[in-house]
């Protein structure tokens, strides 16, 4: 009877004291943050995919780079008065269809010429948020050292 009512009281005052934590703020990632996160990486691989002629692996980043555009939309729709969605389909529609036709023929040179507009519709796109001094590049070095590139066999 003793222990049951010192665990009554054990899970009593726990219960308390978990009631008067305060809540954990959201969080609410900034345009920057999830440019950083979500955008930046998928450029970069992207571009290395290509680069190593892993067509299969480029058409996924390809992919993924377009849903990380999308995700970015619907966490911040307005930034800085600008329309978000808008701005992705204004500047990066295009050129990233043109990816994905390179990437499909499997053609190097169609790819560099295409991925060279999707690094410029980026930039096009830091230009008009005010942001000029964001500038992307291709990839000039392996950012992801413990990734391998290279297509697989029979791919």
């Amino acid at each position: 009877m003793k222990q049951t009512l010192a665990l009554i009281l054990l899970f009593a005052i726990a219960a308390g004291a978990a009631a008067a934590a305060p809540p954990q703020p959201d969080y609410h990632p900034s345009m920057g943050d999830l440019m950083t996160m979500a955008v930046q990486p998928r450029h970069t691989k992207l571009g290395l995919a290509g680069q190593a002629h892993n067509w299969t692996y480029a058409a996924y980043e390809s992919s993924e780079l377009r849903h990380a555009f999308d995700r970015v939309a619907k966490t911040i729709p307005v930034y800085r008065d600008n329309d978000i969605a808008g701005a992705a389909q204004q500047n990066m529609k295009a050129p990233l269809d043109a990816l994905d036709a390179a990437i499909k023929a499997r053609n190097a040179a169609a790819f560099a010429m295409a991925y060279g507009k999707v690094t410029k519709g980026c930039n096009a796109c830091h230009q008009s948020n005010a942001h000029p001094e964001v500038v992307i590049k291709s990839p000039a070095a392996n950012a992801y050292p413990d990734q391998d590139f290279r297509p697989r066999p029979g791919k």
